[in-house]
């Protein structure tokens, strides 16, 4: 310390600002060394399950339901024209009497213009085979042949399109759906309308007209799987009038009768087109183009609401 107080004034200065110094470097320590935070091993994450396709929208399967009305049948060759066109698929198909005939030739594989060709050159003596009036007028066996003739011979399970066809048991009452089995007579049976064709007898039982218990066959289409219905109802209203002929009194007795069983059965159905057939009877087969005619224009009335009917049950 006397050495230091011996010095001169100047370089006691430098000499405590030296110290200062170096007391300050001690304290603080060394400056913190800048480090890289570690690097971290690279990691592969396993592949996304990939996210399956949404389905495609599943449309109904559509049922077509033809029912019974004798020569006013013809109207149902324009309806399934215009299915056609407006490109509605239709999955299966039933029929009443009348209905059963154009039912069959269109489960057949005939489009409908093929249909409109048949009905133009449809000779009515070529399905009419008249015989003793015992228990009918008409064998009926005449109209088995031409529908054979016209479905290839095929039996009912072997059409490319599901048909049902309606008769009713004439001991009890009861209805029955044929799908299988011999097409010509199923409509026959379909057809036998009580008094004017005789009874059909198949196996044991005896069938007549299906129109008996289910003028137009909605609920057969729902019972073979249809998830959406098209019926076509073409029966007569009964007339103001009473009729004076045997065959139009017996027609009169049929719309009396088929009024109260069409309000329950076309409940049933999604979409009903009831072409306007107005003063074509049930046994004009010289009308068949104007029924044509008023099939179409009656279902493409009835477009807008199909197409909406489908539309809701797609899914």
């Amino acid at each position: 310390m006397s050495l230091f107080l011996r010095l001169p004034c100047w370089r006691r200065t430098v000499a405590l600002a030296c110290a200062a110094l170096l007391l300050a470097a001690c304290a603080s320590g060394p400056a913190p060394r800048q480090t890289e935070p570690p690097i971290q091993p690279t990691q592969t994450l396993p592949p996304a399950d990939p996210i399956p396709p949404k389905p495609a929208p599943k449309p109904p399967r559509v049922g077509l339901a033809l029912g019974g009305g004798a020569a006013r049948g013809f109207a149902h060759i324009g309806v399934i024209q215009v299915l056609e066109e407006a490109g509605i698929k239709v999955d299966l198909v039933t029929g009443t009497s009348a209905g059963s005939l154009v039912a069959a030739l269109y489960a057949s594989g005939r489009n409908g213009k093929e249909l409109a060709q048949l009905a133009d050159s449809m000779d009515e003596g070529a399905i009419t085979d008249w015989s003793f009036p015992f228990r009918g007028l008409i064998r009926g066996e005449a109209l088995a042949r031409y529908v054979r003739e016209k479905t290839g011979g095929r039996t009912i399970e072997q059409l490319p399109l599901p048909l049902g066809v309606v008769a009713t048991d004439l001991s009890d009452g009861a209805p029955i759906l044929f799908r299988q089995g011999d097409t010509g007579m199923a409509v026959r049976a379909s057809s036998a309308v009580p008094a004017v064709f005789q009874p059909v007898k198949i196996g044991t039982h005896e069938y007549v007209d299906g129109g008996l218990v289910a003028p137009v066959p909605v609920r057969y289409a729902r019972e073979m799987g249809a998830q959406l219905i098209i019926a076509v109802d073409i029966s007569s209203p009964p007339e103001k009038d009473p009729p004076g002929d045997a065959f139009r009194m017996l027609m009169q007795t049929f719309s009396i009768m088929g009024r109260s069983i069409n309000n329950f059965e076309l409940r049933e159905a999604d979409v009903v087109i009831r072409p306007k057939l107005d003063g074509i009877g049930s046994a004009d087969f010289t009308a068949r183009r104007r029924s044509i005619q008023a099939g179409r224009e009656a279902a493409q009335a009835a477009l807008a609401l199909i197409r909406q009917r489908v539309a809701e049950k797609t899914r």
